[in-house]
Formats: C-alpha cells, structure tokens, sequence
C-alpha cells in the first residue's frame, strides 16, 4: 500500500468516527434539555441499533452485488449528513425517533464500508489495518473534545458539526480507491446477509453459551452508551464529553496490550474481565460523585479499555478462531447482529425505562439505583459464563493479535 493510499483511508477512518462520537456521545443530554423523558431518549438511541440489524441487507444486496463501496458510502453520507442536519431542528419526540432512525439505517452500513475499502488495498491487513482504524479512534476523541471545548453538550449544534463532517466524508468518498462490488453476479442469500450459517456453531455447548451470554450483557452495556454525559452533566462534571474521550485513550492502550494479556490469561478469563470490568463501572458511577469521589466517575470512564477490548474484541477472536473459515466473515456479521444489534437494542428500550422510573418529580434523578440495575445485571450474566463456558483447548490457535 502507498503512502498516498495509506493517508487516503486514514482521513476516511477519521472522518467516519468523528461524526458518530460529534453526535451520539451527547445526545442524551440535549435531548433531556429539550423535554425528551428517559423512554424517548432509549428509543432515540436504539435507533443505532436497528441500524445495525438492518444494515447487512444494504451490505449484502447493494454494495457487495451492484456497486462499489466507495460510490456506496458517498450516496450514504451525503444523505445522511442532510437528514442529520434535518433533525437538529425537530423537538417532537416520535418525528426525532423516525428521522433518526433513517440516519442510522444510512450510516451503519457505513462501518463496514470503510473496513471493506481499506482492506480491499491492503497486501498484509494483518499489519496494515491497526494503524488505520486507530485513526478512527483518534476521530472519535477529536470529536469529544471539539464538542467539550465549545460547550455545546446540551445543544443541536454537535448534530450540525456531525452533518457537516458527513456532508464532507460523502464527497471525498468519490475520490477514495476503487472497491468493486465483490459479490458481483452471485446469488442472493438471507441466510449469507445475516450470518445465519452461524447457527449450526451452537450445537457446540460453549459457542451457545458465549452467544447467549453476549447477548445478554450487551443489554446492561446499552446504560453506558445512553445516559453516561447525561449522568455526568447532572453530577456538574465540566466538559463531560472530553473527558469521556479518556475512555478512547484507554481503549487505544489495552489494545496495544492484549497480545500480553491475551497469552496469560486465555479466552475465558479475558472476556470474563471484561464483563466484571462493566460491573466495576456501573458501581463507580452509582457510588461516586463529582467532589471528593469524583476519582470515581474517572475511573468508571478510563475502565472502558478492559470492558470494550477485553469484551468485544476477545470474542471476535473467539469467534474467527472457532468458525470454519468458509463462514468467519458471516460469522463475525452474527455476532455484530447479537450485541450491536438485538442486545444493545434490548437494553437502549430497557434502560430507558429505567431512567424514568427514577426521575425525580422536581427534576433530576437518582442515579444510584440506575446504575445498581445494570450492574446487578453484569453480574449475573458473569456467573452464568463463568459456570458454563469451557476455555478453548487450543488456546495457542489464537496466537498473538
């Protein structure tokens, strides 16, 4: 790969994470300003999550057949960007929730576009991608200080920076290198799309219980993403949203590191770590506070290293390395579904709900028992994998990352 090439798909990457960290991470809050109760905000950020169901039929029927990625993705954020925009400007909850929902469908498919164009001009992805996708973290975090900086958390202007950035992305997609559609000419199958080949992994008891459990911790994990700069904006954190960008920077080292971890403690116990890690967070965040336990509140954000990588990361190991090679790709497509998908969509509805219930008459919240809720929830779902997931025999088949 050149380095022209290289420079190419590493402001791609930063493009299309800076417009997902400029909008999602501060959403709650503004929607709460604006009269938007804890249901209405679960339901605005579910629509990620529908996103992500349905965005393998767009992969799989348009640009994996008809056309190419790059083309693909610039007709999705060019519309995307004006829809993102559009909505800056409504207050009605239900038209919010269906013209978000539009976005998301648009810009899910996206994050697969992105990995298919860069992997597309890559000899030795292996080596290549890491350096690449970082910069997608780094847009992530630019976006949440920019956001911080400006003091704008509770406004709809991170909505119009997003839309700009997506306006930008979707013309400088033209001109990205050519990925021709790679499924050109062959048949269409639902079973492909959805991964559903998957399915016959489960007769293996471990597999079932590492998807049944990936399922349902991603219902709890669904809090975090919702109602975390809520939370801390009502505690009187200043500049919420740059300081969660610490968990980004925390995400960055311990994927460095989980080649040391990953040799010395196997499959088992890192995604174990990584669900108790989650248990951890919602327990610093229900017990600290923003004066003399405000280390607290840091802590539960920089801990999102172990609960993202050692979670999500690990069972996609898991999971490339327990899969036949014929079905990996729809393999990885499944377990996608199940936690960003049907999991995380579960959890946006119910912790929604949960907020309500303990919103408080005069205002405000009480975000101890919030937070009990999903951690209690962690914990069960750690136990019942603990108890029924067999480490992997062949743990030296998963070798260094």
């Amino acid at each position: 790969m050149t380095t022209g090439t290289r420079i190419q798909l590493s402001i791609m990457m930063f493009l299309e994470f800076f417009i997902w960290g400029a909008w999602y991470v501060v959403m709650g809050t503004y929607l709460f300003r604006i009269g938007f109760d804890g249901l209405n905000i679960g339901a605005a950020f579910s629509t990620v999550n529908w996103g992500a169901i349905l965005s393998p039929f767009i992969i799989g029927v348009v640009a994996d057949r008809f056309f190419s990625s790059e083309k693909v993705m610039a007709v999705l954020h060019l519309v995307g960007g004006g829809l993102l925009w559009y909505v800056s400007g409504i207050m009605d909850p239900a038209a919010f929730f269906w013209v978000l929902l539009v976005y998301a469908i648009l810009y899910m498919p996206t994050l697969a576009l992105v990995n298919a164009i860069s992997f597309h001009q890559m000899e030795h992805p292996e080596k290549e991608f890491p350096g690449i996708r970082v910069l997608g973290t780094i847009g992530w975090i630019v976006a949440g200080l920019l956001i911080g900086f400006m003091d704008v958390e509770d406004t709809n202007i991170p909505f119009r920076i997003a839309a700009a950035a997506s306006i930008l992305l979707g013309g400088y997609s033209f001109f990205l290198p050519h990925t021709p559609p790679k499924d050109k000419g062959k048949e269409i199958s639902i079973s492909d799309i959805l991964g559903l080949e998957t399915l016959q992994l489960m007769k293996t008891r471990s597999f079932a219980i590492f998807i049944i459990s990936s399922l349902l911790i991603s219902i709890p994990l669904a809090f975090y993403y919702s109602f975390t700069n809520p939370f801390l904006n009502e505690m009187g954190m200043e500049n919420a949203a740059g300081k969660m960008t610490l968990g980004q920077a925390s995400e960055i080292i311990f994927m460095l590191l989980m080649p040391f971890f990953f040799v010395r403690l196997g499959v088992k116990k890192m995604i174990l770590l990584g669900m108790l890690a989650w248990v951890a967070r919602y327990l610093l965040f229900a017990f600290g506070n923003n004066d003399e336990l405000v280390f607290m509140f840091y802590l539960g954000i920089l801990l999102h290293g172990v609960c993202y990588d050692f979670f999500f990361v690990t069972g996609q190991i898991y999971v490339d390395n327990t899969a036949p090679r014929d079905i990996r790709a729809s393999a990885q497509g499944f377990i996608t579904l199940i936690t960003y998908g049907v999991g995380m969509l579960i959890g946006s509805w119910s912790s929604g709900w949960v907020v309500d219930q303990y919103t408080l008459s005069e205002g405000g919240h009480i975000w101890k028992s919030i937070w009990l809720i999903p951690a209690f929830l962690a914990v069960g779902i750690a136990v019942l994998f603990m108890a029924f997931f067999r480490e992997p025999k062949d743990v030296e088949g998963y070798g260094p990352l």
